[in-house]
This record gives structure tokens, C-alpha cells and sequence, in this order.
């Protein structure tokens, strides 16, 4: 954890910044000077060149820069996505994936070093939960690529290592952040936030109205089948879940992205498909149907392809936008459940 004698200055609002230099007897334009260079994504406040020497040793005497650093990166021979193993400041680790479209660059970050969810298909649960992430190490994760890569990333997906609202104080200041104009200037449209169904944080969200895209783990359309591959259905149940999910789409106008990861003989069966249509009807939704990937310890084998399009012509006749998602990076295990930390951490486990 950060030790109580210093901030972690990349966490910070603008306002915040400007506050306690102003009390520290500093002018209120230094502020914007330090946020504009955090922004950036230096990792010392010597590279913050335009700042008096006095300032730049207060600052180290008060603060932190959290950042992410590049352990290793591999590099898809099929479609170039690079999957990132980032060091954190306590030795932990956490996994990113860079991916190119046709629109841009996207990057899928961590939220949680480990996660606490524990489901049967996804690799990072298998290893337990060592701790939340602060907004700094998120906006680091997008800042390092950035600059190994020398892009600019226009979208980002909060899908990588954890549960994003298991730790929903500090995703909720990392999106405030990653919006600021004088920040990473994101689109709000252009950030997508996944979930595996925490009803309880999803009602926290809505009452905030962004504009991102929510992305809920469904992968079930029954609680017999959920029950066994999720356990957080247990405490939020299929039909408790989707009618978040309308409340949800009502108060932002939002359409929500169903994930639904297709497990060869578990859940995608034609009855799985009426069903799941039935429970979806009327809503402002999409499914985006996701081949499995391998994970050793599951066991799980991926639906074939006429299985999984013979499903999505069930929901598609029954009025639900659906699609197939194409998979990136499964050379590297860089693709949907499948970012796990191999590295031993010299904080953690």
C-alpha cells in the first residue's frame, strides 16, 4: 500500500494539485504545469523541466509517480497485437493488451491485481486477489504503451485482470481522469467498462449517467447454468441482473453489450438461444457472442463454428443485435479470459 507520508499525485484531480500547491505557497499555475506533465506520462519530477528546482523537491518530498513498467511484451505473429506484463511500484504484476482496428488503437487494461469473482472459465481468478489498482496505475498501463509504441490509443476497455467495480472508488476517479480534456482527453464513447454483474455498484454507476459503454458477463441464460460457471450469480441471480440492466439502459440511454462466451455442451444449446432472446426482448442491447478460449485449468472446449452461428441466427430472428466477436491474440493467450500473471511478484504471491 502507499505509505501515509506521500500522495500518489497521478491519482489526483487538477483542482485537487492546484489546492495543496497554492498551500504550499506556490503559484496557481505551477498546478496545471504538474498535470500537464503527468499526463504526458513522466516518471520523475525531473523530467518536468519548465518547474523551479525548489518546487520539483517539494514534490518529491510529498509525492509519488505511480507508474507501470514494461516487464515483457509479446507480439502476436497473426495480427500484431501486443500483450504488456507491467511492474508495478510494490513488485506486483498485471497484464494489458494492445490491440489495432481500423478506427485506432484500443488498449484492454487491468483493474485489480488478481480478482476475487473466481469464474470457471477466465485464468485470472485461478491465481486469487492481491489488491486494487489506483486510477494512477490504470492510466499508466495506457501512457507506457503509448509510448513504447509511439501511438496515441483512442479507446480503452476495462476488461483485462479483475472485477473493475470490486474496485469501484478508484475506476470511478481513473475515468474522470482519462476524460479530462487536459488529460488524456478520452471520449467518454470510447471507453468500455466490463462486469461481471455487481448489481449492487452497477446501481452506484447509472446515478453517475456517463456515457461509456457497460459490458455485462451474461454467459448464461439460466441460473442452473450460470450458477456453476459464476459464482457472483449466487449473490445477484440472472433475473435480478437484467432488470439492472433495463434500469440501467433507462437512466443513461445507454445500450448495453451483453458478453456471452460460447462453452462447447454448457450454454449453447437452440433452448440457451430462445431463452436468452426471450429474457433480452425490448431492451436496448447488444450480444456479442465470444468463441472460449483455452484456459488449462477449465477444461472448457469452444462451441464449433456452426453451433455459435446457428445461435446467433436464433437471436438475430428473434430481434436481438448480436455479433461474433474475431479473436485477437490467442497466440500469446492475449484474448478474453485468458490474462494471468506467470510472473512472480516480489510483493505478493
Amino acid at each position: 500500500m502507499i505509505p501515509e507520508t506521500k500522495k500518489d499525485i497521478r491519482s489526483m484531480l487538477p483542482e485537487e494539485i492546484s489546492e495543496e500547491l497554492i498551500s504550499a505557497g506556490f503559484p496557481a499555475f505551477r498546478a496545471k504545469q504538474v498535470f500537464g506533465w503527468l499526463s504526458k506520462g513522466v516518471t520523475s519530477f525531473d523530467q518536468m523541466t519548465n518547474i523551479p528546482k525548489d518546487l520539483r523537491e517539494y514534490l518529491l518530498q510529498k509525492y509519488y509517480i505511480f507508474g507501470a513498467d514494461i516487464e515483457n511484451r509479446q507480439i502476436s505473429e497473426y495480427d500484431s497485437t501486443v500483450k504488456y506484463l507491467f511492474r508495478l511500484f510494490d513488485g506486483r504484476f498485471v497484464e494489458s493488451v494492445l490491440m489495432k482496428y481500423k478506427y485506432g488503437y484500443s488498449i484492454c487494461i487491468s483493474t485489480q491485481v488478481g480478482c476475487r469473482m473466481n469464474c470457471a472459465f477466465c485464468a485470472t481468478g485461478k491465481g486469487g486477489f492481491e489488491r486494487n489498482l489506483y486510477p494512477s496505475e490504470m492510466l499508466a498501463q495506457i501512457m507506457t504503451a503509448q509510448a513504447d509504441r509511439n501511438i496515441r490509443i483512442s479507446h480503452v476497455v476495462l476488461m483485462g485482470m479483475g472485477e473493475p467495480l470490486d474496485n469501484y472508488d478508484n475506476v470511478l476517479r481513473f475515468l474522470k481522469l482519462a476524460a479530462l480534456e487536459q488529460g488524456l482527453n478520452l471520449s467518454m464513447r470510447h471507453i468500455s467498462l466490463s462486469t461481471c454483474g455487481l448489481v449492487g455498484r452497477m446501481e452506484q454507476l447509472m446515478q453517475e449517467k456517463l456515457q461509456l459503454t457497460l459490458s455485462v458477463s451474461l454467459h448464461a441464460p439460466t441460473d442452473e447454468i450460470r450458477d456453476k460457471i459464476m459464482p457472483v450469480n449466487k449473490s445477484y441471480n440472472v433475473d435480478t441482473l437484467l432488470e439492472c440492466c433495463k434500469k440501467y439502459t433507462q437512466a443513461t440511454s445507454r445500450r448495453i453489450s451483453f458478453e456471452y462466451i460460447m462453452i462447447n455442451g454448457v450454454n449453447d444449446s437452440p433452448q440457451c438461444a430462445e431463452i436468452l432472446a426471450s429474457k433480452l426482448k425490448g431492451m436496448l442491447c447488444h450480444v456479442n457472442l465470444i468463441p472460449a478460449n483455452e484456459v488449462k485449468e477449465s477444461g472448457f472446449v469452444k462451441s464449433n463454428r456452426d453451433t455459435t452461428v446457428k445461435f446467433a441466427d436464433i437471436l438475430s430472428g428473434k430481434g436481438i443485435n448480436v455479433t461474433i466477436r474475431r479473436t485477437l491474440g490467442s497466440d500469446i493467450d492475449a484474448s478474453c479470459g485468458q490474462l494471468r500473471s506467470r510472473a512472480k511478484s516480489e510483493g505478493g504471491k
